[in-house]
């Protein structure tokens, strides 16, 4: 398996592969590597010749030091976890300054309001820097598919309407959520939880679920209420937000429309980790 960390040298490689003709699909990752990540790098590679996965925690797109310096770094691992699937993916693991160079600094971006919802108004600036490391790894790689996780849904019609601004010729794959056993959607987040926590946090999931149900007798207003509620009972967690909004637009549900397809999104703090989850109401 080769391991690239520098661009110039990963763009000579892929030069080749370009003028042959073959396919690049393009899986990007902050590591800490799990089986979410490995079933995109599995689609990735039934329907590309070459897959380059990315390895690289982007500074940019944290508001939050701490979470930046605790974020796990697990670059050998992740390469055997990868060698698992296949010897053939690329890997691409760069140090900072290969990235940004002498500007560690985002670019700022217009989703058409995308970037003003639910993440974004809780985290200041996250998808500029999602947006500057991204369309930078586009360039880079220039894969003719990349694909993202349904996990982080927001980022993910962030990213359609990014290669949309700008006329990038790569299709976005969106995948499912891979979740552990008990239903919590599998994040290198949880690696860093308790085993008392991550038990409970199966919560997140269970009210979700029970969300759905609700939505189809109730409005999203009364829906949201009985799913506030139900984290106030629990003192574990700290509700950050719950939502449902409308898939295409991200904006709230105020009145049910059967045009729309709407899906229920959540932030939660437990042991003083985020974690976010969604789920389709349909």
């Amino acid at each position: 398996m080769l391991v690239f960390t520098q661009k110039k040298v990963l763009s000579l490689h892929l030069s080749n592969i370009i003028e042959a003709n073959k396919t690049i699909g393009f899986v990007p990752t902050m590591g800490a590597l799990h089986q979410g990540h490995l079933s995109l790098m599995e689609q990735a590679l039934k329907e590309n010749d070459i897959v380059v996965v990315s390895i690289f925690v982007n500074p940019t797109q944290f508001n939050n030091t701490e979470d930046l310096e605790k974020y796990p770094r697990t670059l050998d691992a992740d390469v055997a976890k990868m060698k698992t699937l296949s010897e053939t993916l690329l890997v691409y693991a760069p140090d900072v300054d290969d990235i940004y160079e002498e500007k560690l600094a985002s670019e700022s971006f217009d989703y058409d309001g995308l970037e003003l919802k639910m993440e974004g108004k809780h985290r200041l600036g996250h998808f500029d820097g999602v947006g500057t490391i991204v369309k930078r790894l586009f360039e880079i790689i220039t894969p003719n598919k990349a694909y993202f996780g349904e996990k982080d849904f927001q980022q993910l019609q962030i990213v359609k309407k990014l290669v949309e601004k700008f006329q990038l010729s790569v299709q976005i794959i969106g995948c499912p959520i891979f979740r552990e056993p008990s239903g919590l959607a599998m994040s290198s987040r949880n690696e860093r939880l308790s085993p008392e926590a991550r038990k409970k946090a199966s919560f997140i999931y269970e009210t979700l679920q029970e969300a759905k149900q609700n939505f189809i007798t109730k409005s999203a207003q009364e829906t949201t209420k009985i799913a506030e509620k139900a984290f106030k009972k629990h003192p574990d967690f700290k509700l950050e937000y719950f939502e449902i909004a409308d898939e295409k637009t991200l904006s709230i549900c105020q009145k049910k429309d059967n045009s729309k397809k709407y899906r229920g999104f959540i932030a939660v703090f437990i042991e003083n980790i985020r974690l976010i989850d969604n789920i389709p109401m349909y």
